[in-house]
């Protein structure tokens, strides 16, 4: 199990990482999450062991990891740390950069083991080419191939396909996690995709400022947000005024919708002007105004600049969502 008690990490007088703790079984997934520059690298970094938090501790099981002031070489040999950079080598072949840290005296397994990890990246046709002659996106999961090769009980990926077309980012991030599910690799995933944090992640830890805003399971994260910026990573949000649907309520709470949770209907009190709207996957994007601000909801065809529509939320979601 990982344990990160009570850490705080400071460049110079600025602190980035600021008292925080949570804990992760062996062979989770946890998705870290957060507006850029919140601290999310700072911290897989000083969970890998490149930096020496201020204070606090981190443990890997009984072990208390201690960090670049304790080791002259960086990082634990029990994991593996794949940063936005790759820091893969150009001017040699994809298969003897993804098997530069495994054994040459066992010459079999070695060409096994690569050619295991070129099907994980979907990189075959590849093996041979020089990595200076592949794309930014090749590179990646050649990356991503290499950190895997000497097997870690615990990865720590920073925005691991953010240069992949989706043509392969989905396939791939369905191959990926599952192979570190079937083998109990724990992982932890600093990331700004949506996906990665709903479809895969056991939880996800919401950062902002450095500090833990949130540690939840996704579904429950994702439908009962507890502000804005939490919402905002997985959608468009509306935040209204509760009392705009209950005129009667006068707790002085807004409340947080996605745009697929507001419908068009016959008639309601909620009368809204169309502006735009943009095509989605299957769908349209509609931004109208209402009480002379915009309010966003989806509807399965584009509508009119200018219609007056009215819209319905489920009276359930109007008591979650209040905030």
């Amino acid at each position: 199990m990982l344990a990160v008690k009570n850490i705080t990490f400071a460049y110079e007088e600025t602190e980035v990482v600021k008292n925080f703790s949570f804990e992760v079984k062996r062979g989770a997934y946890l998705a870290v999450v957060g507006e850029s520059g919140c601290g999310k690298s700072t911290l897989l970094e000083l969970i890998y062991g490149l930096l020496a938090p201020k204070t606090g501790e981190i443990y890997w099981g009984e072990t208390r990891l201690l960090g670049p002031d304790f080791h002259l070489v960086p990082g634990e040999p029990f994991a593996k740390y794949l940063s936005q950079d790759f820091d893969l080598m150009p001017f040699t072949t994809v298969a003897e950069n993804i098997g530069k840290f495994l054994p040459n005296r066992y010459p079999k397994a070695k060409k096994e083991r690569i050619e295991e990890l070129l099907e994980v990246v979907d990189m075959q046709p590849f093996s041979e080419v020089k990595v200076k002659k592949l794309s930014g996106g090749q590179k990646q999961r050649v990356a991503l191939a290499r950190v895997l090769a000497k097997e870690p009980e615990l990865l720590l990926l920073d925005e691991p396909f953010s240069h992949i077309d989706n043509f392969r980012k989905h396939p791939l991030r369905r191959r990926l996690f599952r192979y570190l599910k079937e083998r109990k690799i724990t992982c932890l995933v600093a990331t700004h995709d949506t996906t990665d944090a709903l479809s895969f992640a056991d939880r996800i830890l919401v950062m902002k400022s450095g500090k833990l805003v949130v540690d939840q399971a996704p579904q429950e994260l994702y439908q009962q947000p507890k502000s804005r910026y939490i919402a905002s990573f997985f959608d468009e949000v509306n935040e209204r005024g509760l009392s705009e649907f209950v005129p009667s309520d006068n707790s002085g709470k807004n409340v947080l919708l996605y745009p697929n949770e507001l419908k068009v209907v016959d008639n309601s009190p909620v009368k809204v002007e169309v502006l735009t709207s943009y095509f989605k996957q299957g769908f349209f994007l509609v931004e109208a105004l209402w009480n002379e601000t915009p309010i966003l909801f989806t509807h399965p065809a584009s509508l009119e600049v200018g219609q007056i529509v009215c819209l319905e939320v489920a009276e359930a979601l109007l008591q979650t969502r209040a905030v």
